[in-house]
């Protein structure tokens, strides 16, 4: 006769002392990230606005923060749909904020230009470090 041990549902689903813990704290540099994203989707807007004449100016200051949101939401955002190694985010990163950089300077701001840049790259070495560790 076969042996028969009682089990229960729970038995094979995880318990939650037995799930990894996942460290959902908020640092200052991810704040700080994200307000920089936030600030280069601005600029690849008011790029498209000011730069170009009218009707591209309406063309370029919608579709170019659109295009840029939907790099960052493939390839770099906590959920990203394409699952790439930390050097493939840091090149979409650094395309990304390169490309808000330089359209500061396309528009004669170069001190805009110089602290975003400044700013977007140490927090990027930061991120990447702590990604990397």
């Amino acid at each position: 006769m076969p042996e028969s041990h009682p089990t229960s549902a729970s038995s094979s689903a995880p318990t939650p002392a037995s799930r990894a813990p996942r460290d959902l704290r908020v640092g200052v540099n991810d704040v700080v990230r994200f307000v920089l994203e936030l600030f280069a989707f601005f600029t690849f807007g008011f790029w498209g606005f000011v730069a170009w004449p009218l009707p591209w100016n309406i063309v370029l200051g919608i579709v170019t923060p659109l295009f840029a949101i939907l790099v960052w939401a493939l390839f770099r955002s906590p959920k990203a749909v394409f699952h790439i190694d930390a050097f493939g985010k840091a090149l979409v990163e650094i395309v990304v904020m390169g490309a808000a950089a330089f359209a500061w300077l396309m528009l004669g701001q170069p001190i805009i230009a110089l602290v975003f840049g400044v700013v977007a790259v140490v927090s990027g070495v930061i991120a990447g470090r702590k990604e990397l560790a």
